[in-house]
């Protein structure tokens, strides 16, 4: 038995200090082709929509913001059209993406809270980047009635994570 451990002890220690391998092994040949890949995390879970409404923006007295669905948005300075998106089982930041797309160029483009937005060179399609916290799994978006802007058919096309989640499609129309 004492025979066994001796050898045990010193074939474990040649191959520590490399008495018996005289090359280096190559463990990455043999172990990367037989790695399996990680599952993705759980919180990584597909974002769904609950639901979506678009129309005017109605603010009360105290400051609650309701929609009036609608697909005809009169061309009315100081009109606040927009989206609002439910997130099911959604809660903290979202990185979403709106792009606007226009029947022509308005007289002027502009944002009021700095956000990154870019328009195309023809000025019939912005893009507006945001994160928003969305601890109730809500995020929003809206735009106000200025001079100049177009009368027509426009589309609004929401992302988050690239993924197309929801298209609004409403026309600007003049008052009579």
């Amino acid at each position: 038995m004492r025979i066994w451990a001796t050898i045990s002890v010193l074939a474990s220690s040649w191959l520590i200090f490399g008495v018996i391998a005289s090359e280096p092994i190559a463990a990455n040949s043999t172990v990367v082709q037989n790695v399996t890949p990680f599952p993705p995390p759980t919180n990584a879970k597909q974002i769904t929509v609950s639901s979506a409404l678009f129309g005017l923006k109605r603010v009360d007295t105290k400051g609650n913001v309701t929609i009036f669905q609608t697909t005809r948005v009169p061309l009315q300075e100081g009109n606040a059209y927009g989206w609002r998106i439910k997130l099911k089982d959604y809660q903290g930041e979202v990185k979403w993406r709106e792009v606007l797309h226009l029947p022509k160029p308005p007289e002027s483009w502009g944002t009021d809270n700095g956000e990154n937005f870019s328009m195309s060179a023809d000025g019939m399609t912005s893009v507006t980047r945001r994160t928003q916290s969305a601890p109730e799994g809500v995020i929003e978006n809206f735009w106000t009635i200025t001079p100049g802007d177009p009368v027509g058919k426009h589309r609004i096309e929401v992302y988050i994570n690239d993924r197309l989640i929801s298209t609004f499609e409403f026309e600007i129309i003049p008052v009579k």
